[in-house]
């Protein structure tokens, strides 16, 4: 078990959240991340390598609204969100750097199901993700 750094804030409406790990990896762009979250994520979490970027938000209500309708259990962002108050009512974790006004780009620069590296952990796809109201861990088998 690896445990994650404590670097992220609670956003989302539910603070408890576990799943099968899916990734993106991008900068300022938020294109994959709404493909990704576009499909089935039952029993699934989103990890978003953004970079560790704090200039725009790449998850906003929209898009965590979208997660939520595909049924994904959470969203990882190694970054920024906006609209904080909106997806607090949702019911979907989130956990984010900070919150950013300013929209990100749409080039749709970036990569799908690799391992990202960032709070001192490799999140690797197909791997575990727990989180809860102390942290987030990973682990290479369901705990």
């Amino acid at each position: 078990v690896q445990v994650v750094a404590p670097i992220f804030q609670i956003y989302g409406g539910v603070q408890n959240f576990h799943g099968v790990i899916s990734t993106v990896k991008v900068f300022e762009d938020n294109v994959l991340v709404r493909d990704a979250l576009s499909k089935d994520g039952a029993g699934k979490v989103l990890v978003v390598d953004g970079g560790g970027s704090l200039r725009c938000a790449l998850v906003g209500g929209l898009i965590a609204e979208l997660a939520h309708k595909n049924h994904w259990a959470g969203i990882i962002v190694n970054g920024c969100i906006r609209d904080s108050e909106e997806i607090a009512r949702i019911q979907i974790g989130v956990r984010a750097l900070n919150v950013h006004p300013l929209k990100s780009v749409k080039k749709g620069a970036g990569d799908g199901e690799i391992s990202v590296t960032f709070g001192g952990v490799t999140f690797v796809p197909g791997h575990y993700l727990y989180a809860d109201a102390d942290g987030v861990i990973v682990s290479s088998r369901p705990l």
